[in-house]
């Protein structure tokens, strides 16, 4: 048993700003050991997400207390019996631990594990438990198997991938969410080839990595749509050709852009609305991705005969469709040869303690990505 701090999501839906109400409390919290089959992590970054946020305001339901936080990296500790892992290796966490022999996980789609999702929605880890107890008892629940605004943290050794070394902890954080969804979003979901036209809706760390996953694949045409201004400006750097901003005239926009839509079109922002506004920047015969959540049970409405008469596509894209013990490190390799620098989307690093703060910058769209370092 050790003591660690953390970061504890109370009481979900309380107003922003967030650094006024505190739905999150940093409090010390008692840490079992690793079971079999499990990491001990000491985390040294967080990332700052989306998917945290709709935790916090209420949109996605789960179990509380929680201890939050599920893109992040850190150095293994201790091991359970049972792992490949070994202390002092440097991991990256994903946020669904892919059991590896179900179904879904043996047919190559570990993003749709069962016992994982499965978890994930208990608030547990992978083999069921809890590790963490407050000071007065009660068992915070886990965010998506990982819990990383903690100090330290226990997880699944099927939620770990190994890196190397070198790579710097508050990038390496990045590859466990924001480019494992956005780049896989556009490489497996759309698959984008050389010469498509390209739209991505919504400028965050997973929309931006999108963006830089489809300039790498060769995309011809990169729209950027969002309704912050300095988003739109950071797409321009980072490759977009045109940028467009968010709203109601965003449709017509990007169809002049491109002649009748683009090809393929990548939504990140969990909104129904724009989801429909994607389906309908897309050209017939094109491809239309999303993967943001929308709160469970709001309704989308689409022309269901453009679905046949125009040969259209709507795929849903979670954990981008990909596999990570074969993408992180593949993404970092893209990293390091210069044609993923997603070290741009890092807006910032903050303390653990300011996390209510920077999740107000998040909300507000004023923060791509922050990170809290350890």
């Amino acid at each position: 048993m050790m003591r660690t701090r953390s970061a504890v999501l109370v009481e979900a839906g309380r107003p922003a700003p967030y650094a006024a109400s505190r739905p999150i409390e940093v409090t010390e919290l008692e840490l079992d050991p690793p079971g079999p089959g499990e990491l001990l992590v000491r985390i040294g970054a967080a990332g700052l997400c989306h998917s945290d946020l709709s935790v916090i305001n209420g949109s996605r339901v789960r179990p509380l207390p929680m201890a939050l936080g599920h893109e992040a990296a850190g150095e293994v500790v201790e091991t359970g019996a049972g792992t490949e892992f070994a202390p002092g290796d440097r991991v990256v966490l994903a946020f669904v631990p892919a059991c590896g022999s179900c179904e879904r996980c043996t047919g190559g789609r570990p993003a749709l594990c069962t016992p994982g999702a499965q978890a994930n929605g208990a608030g547990t880890l992978l083999g069921g438990g809890r590790r963490f107890t407050a000071a007065d008892g009660t068992r915070p629940h886990h965010h998506l198997g990982v819990s990383a605004f903690s100090e330290y943290t226990v997880v699944s050794a099927r939620s770990a991938v190994k890196i190397d070394a070198e790579l710097p902890l508050d990038i390496a954080a990045l590859f466990g969410c924001a480019v494992l969804t956005g780049a896989g979003a556009a490489l497996y979901s759309a698959r984008v080839e050389p010469g498509d036209s390209v739209a991505v809706f919504g400028l965050g760390g997973v929309g931006l990595a999108a963006l830089l996953a489809a300039k790498a694949a060769g995309a011809a045409e990169l729209i950027a749509v969002d309704v912050v201004a300095h988003k739109r400006d950071l797409a321009r750097t980072l490759g977009a050709t045109r940028t467009v901003e968010g709203g109601p005239d965003a449709v017509e926009a990007v169809r002049d852009l491109t002649g009748g839509g683009a090809e393929k079109v990548i939504d990140t922002t969990g909104v129904v609305g724009v989801l429909e506004q994607s389906y309908a920047a897309t050209r017939p015969g094109g491809t239309t991705v999303t993967v943001g959540l929308p709160a469970p049970g709001e309704p989308l409405t689409l022309p269901a005969l453009s679905l046949v008469a125009e040969e259209r596509t709507l795929r849903g894209s979670y954990l981008g469709s990909s596999v990570p013990r074969r993408d992180i490190p593949r993404f970092i390799a893209m990293y390091r040869a210069g044609v993923l620098p997603v070290d741009a989307l890092l807006s910032g690093r903050l303390p653990l303690d300011d996390v209510n703060a920077g999740f107000d910058l998040l909300h507000t769209g004023e923060a791509v990505r922050q990170v809290v370092t350890f």
